[in-house]
């Protein structure tokens, strides 16, 4: 088995997720962090849907959604079986963490810093772009890297909706499920399961460090 085009793809396929899921995720967090209307709990709840169903209900809704007779059907030629379809599975099971990091550090900016900005003639652009961004950038970041650890380990709305193909959607995860059905494959798959945790944890450290120095930056100010 040919681990570097499996890594590779593995690669393209989580940062991909996260780049096109990073707006979504910011504008979802900063919705609800910083908006008051009806129905906000029903929005929280369907942003994180993906986290307490299986998620090979959210793969299903997905391959409904991109069928040729769905809504979303014109780009099924772009998207099923494809690597494309890969990454929209990843950057979907991705998306409640990462807005639950963002939120987090959304809310945590004072919000004295940025009424002062204003009664200085400061307007909404510029206090975001000069105050509440900067403020929480580290936890956007880190909510990018936790996306990214995520994307990396997706399996199961993955398989359901673009199944396993060789060179095209066999990401990590689908690799080492399809060497454990392969008998005198331990060690491919002890190499691809290293390869896993090592890149999830180096993902995990970096994403700690950050909100660790979010904290620190919020406690200066």
């Amino acid at each position: 088995m040919l681990m570097t085009p499996i890594i590779l793809l593995s690669l393209k396929v989580a940062v991909v997720a996260v780049g096109v899921s990073l707006p979504v995720a910011f504008a979802l967090a900063w919705v609800l962090a910083r908006s008051r209307f009806p129905g906000k709990l029903l929005l929280d709840g369907l942003v994180h849907l993906p986290l307490v169903v299986p998620p090979v209900v959210t793969g299903w809704l997905l391959l409904l959604a991109f069928a040729a007779d769905g809504p979303l059907g014109m780009l099924s030629e772009h998207v099923l079986f494809r690597w494309t379809g890969a990454a929209i599975a990843s950057g979907v099971m991705a998306l409640p963490l990462m807005v639950r990091a963002m939120r987090l550090s959304i809310e945590g900016v004072d919000r004295r810093l940025e009424n002062a900005a204003r009664t200085l003639g400061a307007g909404r652009v510029r206090v975001f772009a000069t105050i509440t961004l900067p403020l929480s950038l580290p936890g956007i970041l880190a909510a990018a890297i936790l996306g990214f650890a995520r994307a990396l380990g997706e399996f199961g709305a993955t398989i359901t909706f673009v199944s396993n193909v060789p060179g095209e959607t066999e990401t990590l995860p689908l690799a080492i499920y399809a060497a454990l059905q392969v008998p005198g494959s331990e060690g491919a798959v002890w190499r691809l399961a290293g390869i896993s945790v090592a890149l999830s944890l180096a993902a995990l450290i970096a994403s700690e460090l950050l909100v660790r120095r979010s904290a620190r930056g919020q406690h200066a100010v």
